[in-house]
């Protein structure tokens, strides 16, 4: 399983990337991707709100099942990756083939960057799902 070291982790299987400026890249795991199976559709209607900790700010839809998205810290959220918007890129399988990478969900506007020191290590998150 891939985990990569500069990520920090959720409980809940998101990822975040903190930028030097200011911003920060979040999506799902490899491991939440490969639970959830194949995903078909990616619902990001939060782009321009403030969304705390913990709140829901989109869902990812599978063949089998759909899974809400979860915020990792307060921040707002300026971005929703088009190539994985149905109407644009058309590929939410970017999810599955490259979670860290170019599968990144939304791009935000880190409020407070000290909650990322909150998150999980990938050493903490590898156990947590081994």
């Amino acid at each position: 399983m891939n985990l990569p070291e500069n990520l920090k982790y959720t409980k809940e299987h998101e990822w975040i990337r903190l930028e030097e400026d200011g911003t920060a890249y979040i999506g799902i795991t490899d491991y939440a991707q490969g639970e959830l199976g194949e995903i078909v559709y990616v619902e990001v209607d939060t782009v321009g709100d403030t969304v705390d900790a913990d709140d829901i700010f989109g869902t990812v839809e599978a063949v089998k099942t759909t899974s809400e998205l979860f915020m990792p810290i307060n921040g707002e959220i300026l971005e929703f990756n088009a190539e994985l918007d149905e109407s644009e890129g058309d590929n939410p399988g970017l999810l599955n083939s490259a979670p860290y990478g170019k599968g990144w969900i939304v791009k935000i506007k880190v409020s407070d960057p000290e909650q990322v020191k909150e998150l999980l290590s990938a050493a903490d998150y590898k156990g947590l799902i081994s």
